[in-house]
């Protein structure tokens, strides 16, 4: 093995642990502080391990991690563009594309593909793996905002619509789960 391979494995190691500065707007769940994206990639991946028995389709759950470990490493130069800003989602795949670029082009080349195309498997919603995961991205914020009675919900002054539109990949993908959700969001949003 070239010492030069090891050296780009390890750079990008090094560059991939700025995304524990990266926060979120979302609270942990005991409200106490806002998470970091590298926090929520840990979670989103328990959560499906802890999950995957309800997925709608069958996944290849070691394909669900790969995704859920590298979605969202573009957040290190792009930031965590939150769900409800209008003006950062206009600007988000282009400043998102760019740090995929950059980041995995740290890597071996054949390595920084592979991991480029999970990265981009996660943005297209195309595999069952994808879905899976991209449902299992919408379960983690939602029991934050559950658990601290509306958490950035209520902080942002978001509508009964905004939120049934982020949590429906919950409704396709996890349907067991979504009579939780609801009833989460009927009491958060009792005369919407």
């Amino acid at each position: 093995m070239s010492s030069k391979r090891i050296e780009q494995q390890l750079a990008f190691l090094v560059e991939a642990d700025k995304l524990k500065s990266v926060l979120r707007r979302t609270l942990l769940t005991d409200g106490s502080r806002q998470e970091n994206t590298a926090e929520h990639s840990w979670h989103l991946v328990l959560t499906a391990m802890v999950l995957e028995e309800h997925a709608a389709e069958p996944v290849d759950l070691s394909k669900v991690l790969r995704i859920l470990i590298v979605h969202d490493l573009v957040e290190i130069d792009a930031g965590d563009t939150f769900a409800f800003d209008a003006a950062g989602n206009m600007t988000k795949a282009e400043r998102e594309k760019r740090c995929a670029d950059r980041l995995f082009g740290l890597l071996p080349a054949e390595l920084g593909a592979e991991l480029r195309v999970l990265w981009e498997q996660f943005e297209e919603h195309a595999t069952p793996e994808a879905r899976f995961a991209h449902a299992v991205d919408r379960v983690q914020p939602f029991l934050q905002n559950r658990e601290t009675r509306g958490g950035t919900w209520r902080i942002y002054k978001l509508t009964r619509e905004q939120v049934l539109a982020r949590m429906d990949p919950i409704r396709t993908v996890l349907p067991p789960l979504w009579p939780l959700v609801m009833r989460s969001i009927d009491e958060f949003f009792p005369n919407a």
